[in-house]
């Protein structure tokens, strides 16, 4: 059975989430549809770029990725699909396959060119899931496009290097629903800059000397239960993805607050790495 994925940032409220699955089951009653998110923030190309990257490798091999991020046709903002690590994606042209393809080769890309057969303001119902059912159904992406090599790439994707090789300034491109913020530093590249050397981490007014491995590492377990003040403390992870994350231990935050607010940081914001020695 074939299994689609639906990435958006439709929300909960409409009936944009719904009509799409509705489309989908009228056209194949024999497939399945899972939800990534409904709750990207609304045409954030890096954050459903983020959820995107770090989901779709879970799915059995074969599975359909719908991402309805900015879709609205335009001359500058056409539509594609792609196979990729054996899976296939459809989505607007505007950056949010760029971190999949930064690390994986696309196997084949096409510019969806079916918007002629189809009268439509709302391409994510009547053109992607018409393609994602084609797909689905065995069809090939050379039916519904052209052939293309490039795509549009996100700007800020990859951190910046100094001559030097002793800064790394890197960009918060997700915020998690723990207000953790997470930076576009992987740890393969902040480990080939680093070598051997101490590091000085700094986000606004805030600086971290240590990464921990995962959060309670914060925590000191030879005291005693009542004497730890640890909740609410900030820290520095590489995540379960392999970027470098800026956290604050048991965050909430709708109670408490997360690293973004009681920070103060926020989308593209810079955080660099300092390293001290040779």
């Amino acid at each position: 059975m074939a299994i689609i994925t639906l990435t958006t940032d439709f929300g909960e409220k409409d009936h944009f989430a719904g009509a799409i699955k509705g489309a989908i089951y009228s056209e194949l009653d024999e497939i399945k549809i899972v939800d990534i998110s409904h709750s990207v923030s609304p045409f954030n190309i890096s954050e459903a770029a983020y959820i995107i990257q770090n989901a779709y490798s879970s799915f059995p091999k074969g599975t359909i990725h719908l991402i309805g991020i900015d879709s609205e046709l335009s001359p500058e903002n056409k539509h594609i699909a792609l196979k990729l690590d054996d899976h296939y994606f459809i989505c607007a042209n505007n950056g949010i396959m760029s971190m999949i393809c930064n690390d994986i080769a696309p196997e084949k890309i096409v510019e969806i060119n079916i918007h002629d057969r189809v009268e439509t303001n709302f391409p994510v119902l009547d053109i992607f899931v018409k393609v994602a059912c084609h797909i689905a159904r065995g069809g090939t992406l050379d039916v519904i496009g052209k052939v293309i090599n490039t795509i549009k790439p996100i700007k800020n994707l990859i951190p910046f290097i100094n001559d030097e090789h002793n800064q790394i300034i890197g960009t918060v491109i997700y915020i998690d629903n723990y207000g953790n913020v997470v930076t576009n530093i992987k740890r393969k590249f902040f480990e080939s800059i680093q070598k051997t050397r101490t590091y000085e981490i700094s986000a606004r007014n805030h600086k971290f000397e240590k990464i921990h491995n995962k959060y309670s590492d914060i925590i000191d377990f030879s005291l005693e239960e009542s004497n730890r003040t640890v909740e609410g403390k900030g820290l520095v992870v590489f995540n379960s993805s392999g970027y470098l994350e800026i956290a604050v231990y048991k965050s909430n935050c709708t109670t408490v607050g997360g690293a973004s607010t009681l920070m103060g940081l926020k989308t593209m914001d810079t955080v660099t790495v300092n390293f001290l020695n040779e």
